[in-house]
């Protein structure tokens, strides 16, 4: 190639190399205009961890419906139910951190690390793969029998048990779950031992017991409460230290004689490296919703109580409860079923 035409070229590819060069720089200077929009500028995911009818279905459904119009943008339940909430937990873990994909669990996912430890495995999450963002809700549990079991109160379930040792079915949402857990706790404080029915879920637990395959649920207060007031569920005990006020004539297991209380909270978490603009953003809305009329009717019509904590607080609380979830695991100790 003669020499004048070689450089023509090599002038030519400069330019267009340097055009692409201020085009780029053009448009990444526009950028904060045009594409970067305001949080949030698309659907938002909320990770339901558990199968419909669980402490987080009834309280994250009427929370998304609330946020919608807050957002402006949809806000979708997904669930991804499996290993007592483990499964939905670590799904959220591992998303993208970029407040579209947000995680509702409860007070069982303080413990999953404890478990894990407990049978010598590496474990899959742990808190610190998640960001607190608030707890929406604080319930006490309950302890409900089938309505056509002969128990009336809570002494005549514990003789009976005696009696009968690992004849009386349990069920739960699963191995160290959220209602695993103060099952267990029960019938330590009682000496007893019942035969376990794990499910994969709150819903499902509820769903063995209104149809007798199990007898005996230590549920939250608003996922049973529809039942117990048709007359399907029995309830014997609360694990509150006072009666809830949605079931004023329970007792409390103190009140019985156990020294035993649990409650099942409701939060919403971000994996970790959510910038803080998007989290404060979160913050923001979540208070919103929960503050507003609607949401706290939706809560009272199942029984249970809004107890709102914000970040600062939520974070402060979720460090003492899980010291509280993680004794309680290692108190139950290894079990297989």
């Amino acid at each position: 190639m003669p020499g004048a035409s070689r450089e023509k070229l090599m002038d030519r590819r400069q330019f267009v190399a340097g055009s692409t060069a201020a085009l780029t720089t053009l448009t990444t200077a526009t950028l904060p205009s045009f594409a970067q929009d305001t949080y949030p500028s698309r659907p938002i995911t909320l990770i339901n961890p558990f199968p419909p009818g669980g402490a987080a279905d009834v309280v994250g459904r009427p929370f998304a419906a609330v946020l919608e119009p807050i957002v402006k943008q949809p806000v979708v339940i997904e669930t991804k139910a499996g290993a007592a909430g483990a499964v939905g937990a670590q799904f959220a873990a591992n998303a993208r951190p970029d407040g579209y994909t947000l995680l509702l669990h409860i007070v069982s996912i303080s413990g999953f690390a404890e478990v894990d430890k407990l049978f010598g495995r590496q474990p899959k999450f742990t808190r610190a793969d998640f960001i607190p963002i608030a707890r929406f809700t604080e319930g006490p549990m309950v302890l409900v029998v089938n309505a056509e079991t002969p128990y009336k109160t809570l002494k005549e379930l514990i003789d009976d048990a005696k009696k009968r040792p690992d004849q009386i079915v349990f069920s739960s949402s699963g191995l160290y779950g959220a209602l695993h857990l103060p099952t267990q706790l029960f019938m330590n404080a009682a000496g007893i031992k019942m035969r376990h029915l794990p499910t994969n879920g709150g819903g499902p637990a509820l769903t063995a017991i209104l149809g007798n395959n199990s007898q005996v649920l230590a549920s939250s207060i608003a996922a049973a409460n529809a039942h117990i007031k048709s007359g399907k569920l029995r309830a014997l005990a609360s694990y509150s230290d006072k009666r809830a006020a949605s079931l004023p004539d329970v007792p409390t297991m103190k009140e019985q004689g156990l020294d035993v209380e649990f409650y099942l909270w409701v939060g919403l978490f971000a994996p970790k490296g959510t910038p803080e603009a998007v989290v404060k953003s979160i913050r923001e809305a979540a208070k919103a919703a929960v503050a507003s009329d609607k949401f706290a009717t939706a809560i009272s019509n199942v029984g249970d109580t809004v107890r709102y904590m914000d970040q600062p607080d939520f974070s402060k609380f979720w460090d003492e409860d899980a010291k509280r979830v993680e004794a309680a695991v290692q108190s139950i100790g290894k079990v297989e079923g």
